[in-house]
């Protein structure tokens, strides 16, 4: 199950309200309709989840680039929603990019001639965490500090799990008025 809401910051505190993405196909959707809910050019939060999955977080400060965050890229590319927050950009390929040919996979996942038993030096970085495809990784991706300004910082963020969005709220001060929407 899915549940998504718009976090607007106002002058009088956070206002909440729910949102249908089934009309939004692409992020630049998402963003004009965060866009929509301040017209005052606000800070707006998009919280999505599904439950026990994944959640995911878009900011829109008034006209800039939306900043996103995605707790688990995997589970979010299996989802229409989440696909709509997996930019090329987020996941660091280029435009247009080809998913590797699975082909050259050998059933282990690991390319044709590389040593099965190969060592990375960094359990955490984008191509530690691959999925098996090596198209999406698994764990989170994104802007890690997308709530540092508000109170959430990035370790807080990554521990977060099954009650997410309303764990945001809660550290947001916003969890009445998410409440209202839920």
């Amino acid at each position: 199950m899915y549940f998504a809401a718009l976090l607007a910051r106002t002058e009088d505190g956070w206002e909440a309200s729910d949102t249908e993405l089934d009309d939004v196909e692409t992020l630049s959707d998402l963003a004009d309709l965060a866009r929509e809910a301040s017209p005052d050019d606000d800070t707006v939060l998009v919280l999505i989840e599904q439950e026990d999955a994944w959640f995911g977080v878009v900011r829109v400060d008034g006209e800039e680039d939306p900043r996103i965050y995605v707790s688990d890229a995997a589970a979010a590319a299996r989802s229409s929603y989440g696909e709509i927050l997996l930019t090329d950009e987020l996941l660091g390929r280029e435009p247009g990019e080809d998913v590797p040919d699975l082909d050259a996979l050998d059933l282990d996942g690991t390319e044709d001639g590389e040593d099965d038993d190969q060592e990375d030096d960094d359990a955490d970085s984008p191509a530690a965490a691959a999925s098996t495809d090596g198209s999406v990784p698994h764990g989170p991706v994104g802007d890690g500090g997308i709530l540092d300004d508000l109170g959430v910082s990035q370790k807080e963020l990554r521990s977060l799990s099954q009650d997410a969005v309303n764990e945001i709220a809660e550290a947001l001060g916003a969890s009445e008025v998410l409440e209202t929407v839920r």
